[in-house]
């Protein structure tokens, strides 16, 4: 603290910052870049472990070897699926009856803001249908749940199956002390926020359901199902959830172990690791599974049924099945003792899932990086906002006594000096958020008004008129600020200094305040958007200023990010499918906002897009 208290030492500081300002930046953003890349590496990427007693060994013997009857369930619930047209509920419930389940059924309905083109759905009526499994050695105090979707077609009827034998199976069982909940959802994730809403009495959505609804004990944990094959070849486990929450890692490291102590391949991303962990190859892989999940998680869409659970404080894992060209394949028997293992061990929890990391990426299922490790990657990209606004704050405070551009009065008379009018940073600033006011509520309100004067459908006028509000945004703010400074004065001349020192530090908090909740997108956020920040100005060339702001706007982070993913995922998009999947996202990501409360639509229209505004008014200040 004597640095900064004496003033000689405080001076000597400011001038080492001012001059070497743009050295300590390019320095401090390349760190950032570097300590994320070297997170793959192993010494900053630890084995994973198991921190909760309760399910710290895996020692129990699995006995479930209803392999045939779930395909036989599976043909059954298909064949009756077919014949209703979506959800047998008359079917399921008379099989769950027969099984000694305690059977409920939750009718729900929805009507959507705009019509689902990618499913085809715009009022949406559906059924889910559980049964409980009390547990006979407690009071209903705690539950756990199996879930599997009733999809369209034949996909999922083997998950539908395999649930119901092991209904069959864990009936006969004494050692339950928790009850398990069998649940089979129609809709994807509208049945699934439907059930949880009900089941919590609770209405966060505009869902409607009606019927009794049988409650069980607190959830403890949940497992989604995903089968499509009578073998698998492989298990792929999705985490990411609402918003980029994450489960507790315990419940993957409990799945992880179960898979390897049957034998099981699983993976995560769709990548399996390699044996080699020291090799480049093995940090090849490693850094493209933890990109893809960095990418999975900044979306902010749940990859799975689970995903809705982890908003109610349920850890949950989706379990996707998956048959592929690979030479050894397991059966319904396999899959169905891997989760009478899992099943087994979550029933032995005294409490919730609290002792393991539920902040953490994932180069692969055996290894994870802390947020202790993640976050001074976030930290360096983020110091140079900070540098910045620092240099501005000093120039503007007359600190920079070797200057050529001297903000004091010196060179001039004191009649003539002139401080920089922060009446004059008003305009701009409301003008800014007013553009991300219209670009929240227009699209959606306006939908109608856009289908009557234009030949296209209500989902179409939705995503158009939201790209087109967004890019007449640009066109704003320009000027604003000469209505009270006029064109010319020395004030007006020096605002652009305070608007870009008020925007950097708008746009710190926002990415630190962001990071905390989504590392993943306030660190993409960050990538792209803090160069270009960092170097707007009205007096460099402006054309190659305005093309970098232009790349780091958040619509085309997320148009590079959908090309980045299917590289990644090695399955390269063409232009034109990178388009249509870039118009898709945008009318799903409104939909998710609207249905299910994701954040990231409100975030970027009334945040990081009034926060891009404001410097692109930096950059054609003059």
């Amino acid at each position: 603290m004597g640095l900064l208290s004496d003033p000689h030492c405080r001076r000597a500081l400011a001038r080492l910052i001012v001059r070497f300002n743009t050295h300590l930046c390019v320095l401090s953003y390349v760190l950032g870049l570097g300590w994320f890349l070297a997170l793959a590496f192993p010494p900053l990427a630890p084995r994973t472990y198991m921190s909760e007693n309760a399910m710290g060994s895996t020692m129990v013997e699995e006995r479930f070897g209803l392999g045939e009857r779930a395909l036989g369930l599976a043909r059954d619930f298909g064949a009756h699926k077919r014949r209703a047209g979506g959800m047998p509920a008359v079917w399921l419930q008379r099989t769950m009856w027969s099984l000694g389940l305690e059977v409920h059924q939750q009718p729900f309905a929805l009507t959507l803001p705009f019509p689902d083109e990618s499913r085809e759905r715009y009022l949406v009526r559906g059924t889910n249908v559980y049964g409980i499994l009390r547990a006979p050695r407690a009071a209903s105090t705690e539950a756990l749940v199996l879930s599997a979707g009733c999809a369209p077609g034949p996909h999922n009827n083997q998950a539908v199956g395999l649930l119901l034998a092991l209904a069959a199976y864990f009936r006969g069982q004494i050692y339950w002390a928790k009850d398990i909940i069998f649940l089979v959802n129609e809709h994807d994730l509208l049945g699934m926020e439907a059930w949880l809403e009900a089941y919590h009495d609770v209405n966060i959505t505009a869902v409607r359901s009606s019927g009794p609804l049988g409650r069980a004990g607190a959830i403890q944990a949940a497992i989604s199902l995903e089968l499509s094959s009578d073998v698998v070849t492989s298990f792929d486990v999705a985490v990411e959830g609402l918003n980029g929450q994450l489960p507790n890692l315990d419940l993957l490291n409990l799945f992880n172990a179960f898979c390897q102590k049957n034998g099981l391949l699983c993976t995560i991303q769709g990548k399996l690791p390699r044996s080699d962990w020291d090799s480049l190859p093995a940090f090849a892989r490693g850094l493209q599974t933890l990109l893809l999940m960095v990418l999975a998680q900044a979306s902010g869409r749940p990859r799975g049924d689970h995903g809705l659970f982890l908003r109610y404080r349920i850890e949950a894992l989706t379990l996707r099945g998956i048959n592929s060209f690979r030479q050894h394949k397991y059966d319904m028997s396999a899959v169905g003792k891997m989760l009478e293992g899992m099943f087994r061990k979550l029933n032995n929890l005294l409490e919730r899932l609290h002792q393991s990391y539920f902040l953490y990426l994932l180069p692969s299922l055996a290894r994870f990086v802390s947020i202790g490790l993640y976050m001074p990657a976030f930290g360096f990209l983020v110091l140079v906002l900070l540098l910045r606004a620092l240099d501005l704050w000093m120039k503007l405070n007359r600190m920079d006594p070797g200057s050529t551009e001297q903000l004091s009065a010196s060179n001039h008379g004191p009649g003539t000096a002139e401080a920089p009018r922060l009446l004059a940073l008003v305009p701009p600033v409301l003008v800014c958020h007013a553009a991300g006011l219209a670009l929240y509520y227009l699209p959606v309100l306006g939908q109608s008004v856009a289908t009557q004067h234009f030949p296209v459908s209500e989902a179409e006028a939705v995503v158009l008129t939201l790209i087109a509000i967004y890019v007449a945004g640009m066109a704003l703010p320009h000027s604003t600020h000469r209505v009270l400074g006029g064109p010319g004065s020395a004030a007006a001349a020096r605002g652009w200094m305070v608007l870009k020192l008020l925007a950097l530090l708008y746009l710190a908090a926002q990415l630190t305040a962001l990071a905390l909740l989504n590392f993943s997108l306030g660190f993409l956020l960050a990538v792209t958007m803090v160069p270009a920040a960092a170097a707007a100005s009205p007096t460099g060339p402006r054309a190659l200023l305005a093309l970098a702001l232009v790349l780091a706007t958040p619509a085309v982070t997320l148009l590079l990010g959908i090309f980045l993913e299917r590289e990644l995922m090695e399955a390269p998009a063409a232009p034109g499918e990178g388009w249509q999947r870039f118009l898709g996202a945008l009318g799903q990501g409104l939909l998710l906002h609207h249905l299910h409360g994701a954040f990231l639509c409100p975030l970027l229209a009334l945040g990081t897009y009034p926060c891009w505004l404001l410097l692109w008014n930096v950059l054609f200040w003059d």
